[in-house]
């Protein structure tokens, strides 16, 4: 019976993929046909799903959606990647290397890849293209380093994958074997990213000096403005303070991260309207509809994940899972090599909040038994899926890139290539010393 409901729940899930049918509805549609081939009441599908869209931390997700697409309207997007350019000056690759930054100064805002590609891509990749660089390589540039959005916290996908996995306990095997596992949360998820972030970050600004050099890119400067560089941290003195003012009340304790969305869109209002004055009713209306869309299309999506991922768990499928690679092998670094090659095939073909949702209740017990820190797998497995914005056939960063840019999707996946290499280095790099996660977790006491 157990292998008929595995056969019923997969085989329907797939079968309305392969059909074209939408993830939210092909997960709604394997899951309920289970529930009926179990005889149980429907109903308790329903409830279990309603349950999973109440959780407090999720009001997080519409918070910081609307927070990043204010910051955008309000210039604060604007006067990041000024300061970004002024510090790159004339060093080779300078403005591959603003782009770079100035992706981790809106991810630490935003919390999304492809709200960080279009914010720092409207403003960057015309400027790239006037400076002589490749529109095809300015937009790839771009949409990698978009992907920092989700690794440097406030991440969105971070915060689902904590509410996905909170829910799950370790495995009593898995206790019995390495004894208690440290507690999962948002905010220790929230601070063990940011050195996986810099590191990223790293790899990809080696590439963009590599290839700038043997290109012959420069930046915007013959030599270091101090000038320059003092008038763009005066006019952006109010943007450099959002991320810090968001992730410092996170990890000094002051407010929570769904508390600190919100302590993001009032200060990004009084930015916007009162000092900036950039902020226009029209604009801030179109950032409430922006919301409203990508918001309820996550929560559809989480709304059946969650209950396919229930079924999964009670039906012992992560347990199957895990006995099949252990079986095959205990070698820890060989066990990362094949999730992380799992989850870069996942994401190049679904979206990363639905991965997530459908993985985790999957992947966590599995490192569970392995005696992995949960917090320090939430970070590889975010790592790994937000290399999915910048390789085909899904890749959403290229789909914005090259809408702006104007290069084709073709020539921007190729020239892409080396920095998604970069990133895969950096993810192995992250996932075989779990110290890049957890180091700074435990220096704040988590």
């Amino acid at each position: 019976m157990e292998s008929t409901l595995i056969y019923v729940l997969f085989g329907a899930f797939f079968l309305l993929l392969v059909l074209g049918a939408p993830i939210a509805v092909s997960l709604a549609v394997a899951a309920l046909a289970t529930y009926l081939t179990l005889g149980e009441n429907p109903l308790a599908f329903v409830q279990m799903a309603f349950t999973s869209v109440g959780a407090f931390p999720l009001m997080a997700l519409p918070a910081f959606i609307l927070a990043g697409a204010l910051m955008e309207a309000a210039g604060i997007s604007k006067r990041l990647v000024d300061i970004a350019e002024a510090f790159a000056g004339p060093m080779t690759g300078g403005l591959g290397a603003a782009t770079i930054f100035a992706c981790m100064f809106f991810g630490a805002i935003s919390g999304s890849g492809p709200a960080t590609t279009a914010a720092v891509g409207m403003l960057m990749i015309p400027a790239m293209a006037k400076r002589g660089y490749n529109k095809g390589y300015a937009s790839a540039v771009t949409a990698s380093s978009g992907g920092l959005g989700v690794v440097i916290p406030p991440s969105i996908p971070m915060v689902i994958f904590g509410i996905s996995g909170m829910g799950l306990q370790p495995p009593p095997e898995a206790v019995a074997l390495h004894g208690s596992f440290q507690t999962l949360s948002i905010p220790k998820l929230f601070i063990a990213g940011v050195v996986p972030g810099i590191v990223m970050a790293s790899f990809l600004l080696l590439v963009n000096y590599v290839i700038s050099r043997k290109k012959g890119y420069r930046g915007l400067s013959d030599t270091w403005s101090f000038s320059d560089i003092k008038t763009a941290l005066r006019k952006g003195v109010w943007s450099m303070l959002a991320p810090i003012i968001i992730l410092g009340g996170i990890y000094t304790g002051l407010f929570t991260p769904t508390e600190s969305a919100i302590v993001a869109i009032v200060y990004t209002l009084i930015v916007g309207v009162f000092l900036h004055k950039e902020l226009l009713l029209k604009s801030a209306l179109r950032t409430l509809e922006t919301t409203t869309w990508i918001t309820g299309r996550v929560l559809l999506i989480l709304f059946t994940a969650t209950v396919f991922g229930r079924l999964l768990v009670e039906n012992r499928v992560p347990a199957i899972i895990a006995d099949s690679m252990l079986g095959f092998t205990d070698n820890t670094y060989l066990i990362w090599a094949m999730i992380i090659f799992f989850l870069l095939f996942v994401g190049m073909f679904m979206e990363t909040l639905a991965a997530i949702m459908i993985l985790t209740p999957v992947l966590l017990p599995i490192m569970y038994m392995l005696g992995m820190d949960p917090v320090h797998v939430g970070i590889v497995v975010v790592c790994s899926l937000a290399i999915g914005f910048q390789t085909p056939p899904l890749g959403e960063n290229l789909f914005v890139a090259s809408g702006i840019g104007g290069a084709s999707i073709e020539e921007i996946s190729i020239k892409a290539l080396p920095f998604a290499a970069a990133s895969i280095t950096a993810v192995f790099v992250i996932a075989y010393f779990p110290q890049l996660s957890l180091w700074l977790p435990s220096l704040m006491g988590y």
